[in-house]
């Protein structure tokens, strides 16, 4: 080893030109063993019971009538068709000294009863103490608990999701409860940032620190102690870790423990729109549009947007003063928003900006009410037209297609070799406006197809509703 070491001048440049990175990776720590022990007080194991009703028989266990129905009806139910107890494992950790609580929401939902464990050590907790649910917000799965306890408890605070801490490539540590082991340590790096999954304000952190069943609702730190995100879900294939674990950002679960702390419940701000995103065949489309970003306004029922003046057809470029790329982080900031509150929104119509000051509803009392179904039909008139047969509304094709509106054309055939038939359009669906002007008649479409042509555009902006749910589709219009 020695020999190698000193294996002559030759090596000086090499060992010069990597000096920089062994340098940075002296960064690497050392050890998480003090990370782990300033922490681990806040971090709690979370045992939920719940009632089961009990079975009837074995139902397809083993047949009625064998000899071995009583014994698997008692290792399931107990006394047969009686009522049994069913337990599940999870994690969370302290937020404050009075005893609030962070988990999954999926950890407690439907829990008869919560009881935490907490970490064992001088002046800690008895080992288990009941937990009370302040609230829950499925959409981001998150839960507040609380428990009571005479003395101060030790927590730990959020940090920055977004800042130096929580970069792609910075180390993090989880704990948890993985598999009922209770109090396990992983670390690993942040592998990716602004993920999403399923869910409608999903910002979650990608990380290769092993997270199991059983993680659920644990935290997941910074090298300064600061829960940068809360243990959520994994991809993998076998149901273990694989290293790839999804932890929902400090940046969602902040406001969410805010407001559950508050209020019991979420109260997010709402738009009052529909809205989808701006695609790259739109641009020619659209007066003053440079770029395939932004909100595209699809609908304004009766609310906050209607109210300042916004109409279908806008594009959303700014809300808030944060320019808008897609329809996910528009979502995100206005569900993040506080009700009531005055914003201000730049949209693109008509090839101009327009500013708007929004004062913000809330989505969970407006939004189910916000989109009444429309009624009835009108009358007909047939023509081809970019690849599409179209027909003014009837009764019958109301009926037919379950419509929602009183006005459109009808789509009643597609050409297969079609622009309109490559962009998703189906029978059935109904157009309501071309180049942002309501469509009553094939005329209306026409005259729409021969205003884009003669203002040189290469495609025609129509909006498409389908059940009701509208978007609109750029169609290539014919030399």
């Amino acid at each position: 080893m020695i020999g190698a070491l000193m294996g002559g001048l030759a090596l000086i440049g090499a060992l010069a030109i990597a000096a920089p990175t062994m340098t940075e990776a002296q960064t690497r720590p050392a050890t998480f063993a003090d990370l782990a022990e300033q922490v681990s007080p806040a971090v709690v194991n979370i045992t939920t019971s719940t009632t089961v009703a009990g079975r009837t028989g074995p139902q397809g266990i083993v047949p009625e009538g064998s000899p071995f129905e009583d014994f698997f009806n008692d290792l399931e139910n107990g006394p047969r068709g009686e009522p049994r107890r069913s337990s599940a494992l999870g994690s969370g950790f302290v937020i404050s000294e009075d005893g609030y609580i962070v988990t999954n929401n999926h950890v407690i939902e439907g829990a008869d009863e919560i009881e935490i464990e907490f970490f064992p050590g001088d002046g800690q907790p008895p080992e288990l103490l009941p937990a009370e649910l302040v609230g829950t917000d499925p959409n981001t799965d998150i839960a507040l608990l609380k428990v009571e306890y005479g003395t101060p408890l030790q927590f730990v605070e959020f940090g920055d999701s977004d800042a130096v801490g929580a970069r792609v490539g910075d180390w993090v540590m989880a704990m948890g409860n993985p598999l009922g082991q209770g109090f396990s340590v992983s670390a690993g790096i942040v592998s990716a940032r602004n993920r999403a999954l399923s869910g409608t304000y999903d910002d979650y952190i990608q990380t290769d620190a092993a997270i199991n069943r059983g993680n659920s609702g644990g935290p997941l730190f910074n090298m300064d102690g600061d829960v940068i995100g809360v243990n959520t879900a994994i991809l993998s294939p076998n149901g273990g870790s694989i290293g790839i674990g999804f932890a929902m950002s400090s940046g969602v679960v902040v406001n969410v423990v805010d407001q559950l702390q508050e209020f019991g419940e979420t109260r997010r701000g709402w738009l009052g729109v529909r809205i989808q995103d701006v695609t790259p065949d739109m641009i020619d489309a659209i007066d003053g549009l440079e770029s395939a970003r932004g909100a595209l306004v699809t609908d304004v029922p009766a609310g906050p947007a209607e109210d300042a003046g916004m109409e279908a057809g806008d594009v959303i470029v700014t809300f808030d003063e944060i320019e808008i790329e897609n329809t996910r982080e528009l979502v995100r900031i206005v569900g993040n928003s506080p009700v009531g509150k005055d914003v201000p929104v730049i949209v693109l119509r008509n090839g101009e900006t327009e500013d708007l000051i929004v004062t913000l509803g809330r989505r969970e009392t407006s939004e189910a009410t916000a989109f009444p179904a429309a009624g009835e039909p009108e009358e007909p008139e047939q023509a081809d037209v970019l690849g599409l047969t179209l027909s003014e509304i009837t009764p019958e094709l109301t009926e037919q297609y379950s419509l929602s509106a009183e006005s459109g054309l009808v789509i009643t055939a597609i050409d297969p070799d079609s622009d309109s038939a490559s962009k998703g359009l189906v029978v059935g669906d109904l157009i309501t406006e071309a180049g942002q002007q309501a469509v009553v008649t094939v005329a209306d479409l026409e005259e729409r197809i021969e205003e884009a042509r003669e203002a040189g555009r290469k495609s025609l902006l129509l909006l498409v509703r389908r059940g009701g749910d509208p978007r609109f589709v750029a169609l290539v219009l014919d030399e």
